[in-house]
């Protein structure tokens, strides 16, 4: 799949489809058809999640202006998730300069510092308009919200985090991933604002392809 539209504003790029701009679209009524609200994947990208779960992947880059507008979304969904999902969050790198950030997320993960930060990366840089694209910049940030510095670095620069964004490159290039934010289910599907043409339509593609995704179990 080809990339799509190029949004360029406050000093960041998006790579998204245009369809994601608020009030031009409505949620998805119909039944969705694979190949018009939701693709399968020529071959199934590895999960994590164990054999009675099924796996959503939501791919997201903090810097993104939709990314950010979906989380409240996002995050009502993620309240009413039945036991039988497995969620997980990939950070995207669609240039060597977003790889900061993924390495920003995994820091934050391995510290079990994600439900605490992950949201406030996002008003740091949208609201307060924060500059959180290189380490230092990053570091500094995650010092203020009152985290050790010696402990975040240690983590930031560590095997296991640039292991975990190399991997989170790879899976976000299996899945075809051509814009954020942008979901993926149980290795087999993908879905994104401008093929289900609103992110409230990728919601409801996911919860008809995690529905098929475990009757199929």
């Amino acid at each position: 799949m080809k990339r799509r539209d190029v949004f360029v504003g406050g000093g960041t790029l998006c790579l998204l489809g245009s369809s994601l701009m608020p009030g031009l679209v409505l949620a998805q009524t119909s039944v969705p058809k694979a190949g018009k609200e939701y693709v399968r994947l020529d071959r199934p990208a590895p999960v994590e999640a164990n054999a009675s779960q099924v796996e959503v992947v939501e791919f997201f880059w903090y810097n993104c202006p939709h990314c950010n507008a979906f989380e409240p979304k996002l995050g009502d969904w993620l309240a009413k998730l039945p036991k039988h999902v497995a969620f997980r969050r990939v950070p995207v790198a669609f240039r060597a300069d977003f790889e900061p950030q993924q390495r920003l997320y995994y820091a934050l993960e391995a510290m079990g510092l994600v439900d605490k930060l992950h949201a406030k990366v996002f008003a740091a840089i949208h609201g307060q308009r924060l500059n959180l694209n290189a380490a230092p910049a990053i570091a500094d940030w995650v010092v203020s919200q009152g985290v050790d510095r010696n402990k975040f670095t240690e983590q930031f620069n560590s095997f296991s985090v640039a292991t975990k964004s190399k991997r989170a490159t790879q899976l976000q290039n299996l899945y075809g991933v051509s814009g954020v934010p942008a979901m993926g289910v149980a290795g087999q599907f993908y879905t994104d604002g401008e093929l289900a043409r609103s992110m409230a339509g990728v919601l409801d593609v996911v919860n008809f392809l995690v529905a098929q995704a475990h009757a199929g179990r």
